[in-house]
């Protein structure tokens, strides 16, 4: 039977425990979007963290004198968890980026509406390549895999002890940043590649019988060819998928690396 009672002592260790479990679970993917209620949010991070408190027991003593040292403590806690959940949620993004670019090539990026997870002006093709991939990244285990990452940093970040290691922090982000673009890419790259095609014939349908007007058949043309390519391409996003969640244990390992003691 759990024991709800805490020695004055034990209830500041748990308080620890939370906040670094609250700074994940409201940046994390799946979790920290806002259609979930916030009670929810709340609630699941008291569970988590009282069981991985009783989980990891027993607690060294905390090292603080005062208040204030206490304040800072409960502060670097939160961005441990704000960091992990973070890493993992920008990976995430990646298929907005994807989206945005096929927008851009096929016209859908004048119509653009509101996301209500992120609260930010998002494309047609963005809305569907997220959607999808989440509902991939889920089915694949992906919600499990980020609580399981968190959960194992209180073994590999003692309370009281992070380390943040700004060097390495930048190191990992420069290098996330840099496979971003390529990333994004390769996952718009057969709709690019085929209305590049289009927009070279439609040059040299222009340059042939200019008396043509190629605007308002180019519009028409690169809008079909785009979403056929899409539904050609579906069976590729399970593999998009995959690469994103190997692209996020990576990016997880790498700034967990870089708070360690």
């Amino acid at each position: 039977m759990a024991e709800f009672s805490f020695r004055y002592q034990e209830f500041e260790i748990l308080l620890l425990f939370i906040v670094r479990m609250g700074g994940f679970v409201f940046s994390a993917p799946f979790y920290s979007r806002t259609e979930i209620p916030s009670q929810f949010k709340i609630g699941l991070t008291v569970f988590l963290g009282y069981l991985v408190y009783f989980a990891t027991a027993p607690h060294q003593p905390l090292a603080y004198t005062t208040l204030l040292e206490y304040a800072i403590l409960l502060i670097r806690e939160s961005i441990v968890g704000i960091l992990v959940g973070w890493s993992a949620n920008i990976c995430v993004s990646i298929v907005f980026f994807a989206g945005r670019i096929v927008d851009m090539d096929i016209g859908f990026s004048m119509a653009n509406a509101i996301d209500p997870s992120t609260r930010e002006n998002a494309t047609i093709t963005g809305f569907y390549y997220q959607y999808a991939v989440l509902m991939m990244l889920m089915i694949t285990g992906m919600h499990r895999y980020v609580i399981e990452a968190i959960v194992e940093t209180y073994s590999l970040i003692p309370l009281g002890g992070p380390v943040f290691q700004t060097e390495k922090l930048y190191n990992a982000l420069l290098h996330y940043l840099s496979e971003y673009v390529n990333i994004g890419f390769r996952i718009c790259l057969p709709v690019f590649a085929v209305i590049l095609i289009v927009n070279v014939v439609l040059g040299i349908m222009a340059k042939v019988a200019p008396q043509m007007n190629m605007f308002a058949v180019g519009m028409q043309i690169k809008v079909l060819s785009g979403l056929f390519v899409m539904t050609l391409t579906t069976a590729m996003l399970p593999y998009v998928a995959d690469f994103i969640y190997d692209q996020t244990k990576v990016m997880v390992v790498s700034v967990v690396e870089a708070m360690m003691p």
